[in-house]
C-alpha cells in the first residue's frame, strides 16, 4: 500500500467541506526513545489509513505529536490500535473544545530532527525532570497566587486571538525565540512561581525542564494545556480565566473559550479574531480578517494579491514560477501590505 496521500489537496479538501461524516479531532503527544524513527513512522500510517484517520504527525527520536481527525465509528478502534503501542498505552488524548469534523482533510506524518523545534541541545539537560503538572482548579489556585507569574509558552499569533488573563505574552514567532525571550524577561525572578501553558502541554514539558535546568525553583506547567483545561472548567463548573480564542494548527483555526474578541482584523482595525490564509496560492500568509474586508479583498491579504486570483490558473503558476518566496507563508500577520501587524491588545 502507498504510504503518502496521492490525491490532490484541493480535492481533499473539497471532500472534506462536502463531507457530513461525524469526525472527532485529537490530539496527543509523548516523549519516547526511538530507535527507528522511519520505520515507526511507516507502521503507524498503515494502522491509521486503514481507519480513516486524517491529520499531521510529527515522529523523531525523541517521541511523537500529533493532531488528527477520526471518524467517530473508527473511534473505539483508533484508542485500541493506539494503545496496543507499548510506549502509547493510555496516552492522554486530548479532545477538541469546538469541532465540526473539518479539522484535517489527509494524513500526513512526517519523520523530523524533534517533535518540537527548540533549538535546544538535550544532551546538556535532564529533559525528563520537567515542571509539576497542574490540574485546572489547581492553575486557576496558583494564578491568584502574587508570587505567580503565568507564561503563555505560545507564538504571538496564538496569544494574539486568546491567552490567561494576566499572562505575560512573549511577542515571538517560534517556540525557540520563546525559550530565549523568557529565559531574558524573568531571568530576575527566579524564585517566583513560573507557571507555564500552551496548546496541549507539549511545549510545555520540555520549556519546564529547560527553566528548572537555568535556575527557576518552582515551575509548574498547565496539564493537558488549553485544551484540557477548557473542558475541565466547563465539567468541573470553575471559574474561566482565559479570555478569546484557542488557536489551532488545522482547517479550523481556532477554537472559542469565551465570547471575549480581544483582537482586530488586520486589514481595517475592527474588532475580529478569525484567522485566514490569503487565497492567493503564492502567499498563503496567515493574518486575521473580518468579513467585510474578506469582501473586499476577496479572502487576500491585499490588492495585489487579489488581482492575481482572479487570472487564469497557468497565468497564476507562471508568476509564482522560479520564485522562491522562503517562509513569507510564515509571517503569520506581520507584512507589509498589512495595514495592522499581530498584538496582544488585552
Amino acid at each position: 500500500m502507498a504510504l503518502y496521500n496521492r490525491v490532490n489537496g484541493k480535492i481533499l479538501k473539497e471532500q472534506l467541506r462536502n463531507s457530513r461524516e461525524e469526525r472527532t479531532t485529537i490530539s496527543f503527544y509523548k516523549y519516547h526513545r526511538l530507535a527507528d524513527p522511519a520505520a515507526f513512522r511507516n507502521e503507524l500510517y498503515k494502522k491509521l489509513d486503514q481507519l480513516g484517520v486524517r491529520g499531521r504527525i510529527y515522529v523523531a527520536g525523541e517521541g511523537i505529536n500529533a493532531q488528527i481527525s477520526i471518524p467517530a465509528s473508527q473511534l473505539e478502534n483508533f484508542k485500541r490500535e493506539l494503545y496496543s503501542i507499548d510506549f502509547l498505552n493510555e496516552v492522554r488524548l486530548n479532545l477538541a473544545v469546538e469541532d465540526d469534523g473539518k479539522s484535517f482533510f489527509k494524513l500526513k506524518i512526517l519523520v523530523r530532527k524533534k517533535i518540537v523545534a527548540d533549538g535546544l541541545n538535550d544532551a546538556t539537560f535532564d529533559v525528563t525532570n520537567c515542571g509539576r503538572h497542574v490540574s485546572a482548579k489547581e492553575f486557576n489556585e496558583l494564578a491568584e497566587n502574587p508570587d505567580t507569574v503565568i507564561v503563555d509558552m505560545r507564538n504571538h499569533y496564538e496569544s494574539e486571538v486568546g491567552h490567561f488573563k494576566n499572562a505575560v505574552c512573549p511577542d515571538v514567532d517560534t517556540f525557540r525565540d520563546e525559550l530565549k525571550v523568557v529565559e531574558e524577561m524573568l531571568g530576575d525572578q527566579k524564585d517566583k512561581n513560573l507557571l507555564m501553558y500552551c496548546t496541549g502541554g507539549i511545549r510545555c514539558e520540555k520549556a519546564s525542564a529547560w527553566f528548572k535546568h537555568i535556575g527557576f525553583k518552582n515551575v509548574f506547567q498547565l496539564e493537558g494545556g488549553i485544551i484540557k483545561y477548557a473542558q475541565d472548567v466547563k465539567n468541573q463548573n470553575l471559574e474561566n480565566k482565559f479570555i478569546g480564542k484557542n488557536f489551532v494548527f488545522d482547517e479550523r483555526l481556532g477554537e472559542r473559550i469565551s465570547d471575549d474578541i480581544i483582537s482586530e482584523c488586520h486589514q481595517c482595525g475592527k474588532s475580529c479574531d478569525t484567522h485566514t490564509n490569503c487565497k492567493n496560492d503564492g502567499c498563503h500568509l496567515l493574518f486575521i480578517q473580518c468579513e467585510a474586508c474578506a469582501k473586499k479583498y476577496n479572502g487576500c491579504c491585499s490588492d495585489a494579491c487579489a488581482e492575481i486570483t482572479v487570472l487564469p490558473e497557468e497565468a497564476q503558476r507562471a508568476l509564482r514560477k522560479g520564485i522562491n518566496k522562503g517562509r513569507q507563508v510564515f509571517k503569520k500577520g506581520r507584512a507589509q501590505d498589512l495595514k495592522l501587524s499581530g498584538k496582544v491588545t488585552a
